[in-house]
């Protein structure tokens, strides 16, 4: 599929997930979502089919708070159960395993000096994303528009401002076409480079054992690292978090079951979770 088709996809299901969580209490009928995005009901069912691989009557159970709370009450002490377990890929999306090397405090510090960041700007099921990567592994993965891709460089400059920053899409897309797709039988575990606080890259870790499919709340983290009190602490980890999708803080959503917020946006947050329950049949947890 071209870049622009994938794009005018996501543009479309993006939209009807806005209509699907505006009307949710309603529960809109098909006919609804598809005349808001301007298909017939059967175009649209194949669309979002092809994409979500599943209906949009079923999506629509994954944007409810109902489901979200269901899924909440069996995986409250998920964290608790894995986190002396290590980084593994089990439960990931795809089976997909990603392995992560945090900078050192003096690394920190030298924002980048004396490293060179390729970048490349690459379609994806959720809209347009820029990958970054160092020698070291992906540093950088972020959503935003096509006509957003100069914000998004001055974003990744003054995250790393003094890096060299390299177009490279070609070495990029080797990596790109890896990330929402089944891995090969001989695929390598795709490395993070991960640059923050101490606190930080401790909540980015407990992330990296949520199974796909599954949410926590921002009080589960804290409690996860032993420190129930640290909601909001955990919320500003999760909100710095650069590395979209492969650090999952789109699984972490309010206590009461609502979405909460995105670094990338609230709709593509919605986008991600009803994705994943739609691929991956959660384990029961009693």
């Amino acid at each position: 599929m071209s870049s622009s088709q994938a794009a005018l996809d996501y543009a479309r299901v993006e939209q009807a997930i806005a209509f699907i969580a505006a009307h949710v209490t309603e529960q809109p009928s098909l006919e609804q979502i598809a005349a808001h995005v301007h298909l017939s009901p059967f175009h649209f069912t194949r669309l979002f089919t092809r994409w979500a691989g599943t209906s949009p009557q079923r999506f629509l159970r994954f944007l409810t708070k109902e489901y979200a709370r269901q899924v909440l009450s069996e995986s409250g002490s998920l964290l608790a159960a894995t986190y002396e377990t290590g980084l593994s890929g089990a439960g990931r999306l795809h089976d997909l395993f990603v392995t992560y090397e945090a900078m050192t405090p003096a690394e920190y510090r030298a924002q980048g000096a004396g490293l060179t960041i390729h970048y490349g700007f690459h379609p994806t099921p959720f809209g347009e994303a820029l990958l970054s990567l160092t020698d070291r592994g992906i540093c950088g993965l972020s959503f935003q528009p096509a006509a957003e891709r100069e914000p998004a460089l001055a974003a990744l400059a003054a995250s790393w401002p003094r890096a060299n920053l390299l177009a490279d899409p070609g070495r990029t897309a080797a990596v790109a076409a890896q990330l929402f797709a089944p891995p090969a039988a001989d695929a390598q575990p795709l490395p993070l480079l991960l640059r923050g606080t101490n606190f930080q890259i401790k909540v980015w870790e407990a992330l990296l054992r949520i199974p796909a499919g599954a949410v926590v709340s921002y009080r589960d983290v804290a409690a996860a690292l032993g420190q129930p009190g640290a909601s909001q602490a955990v919320g500003g980890a999760v909100g710095a978090n650069a590395i979209a999708y492969l650090i999952p803080c789109h699984r972490v959503i309010q206590q009461h079951g609502g979405p909460g917020g995105y670094r990338w946006g609230s709709l593509r947050k919605q986008a991600l979770l009803g994705w994943e329950a739609a691929r991956v049949d959660l384990p029961s947890l009693a």
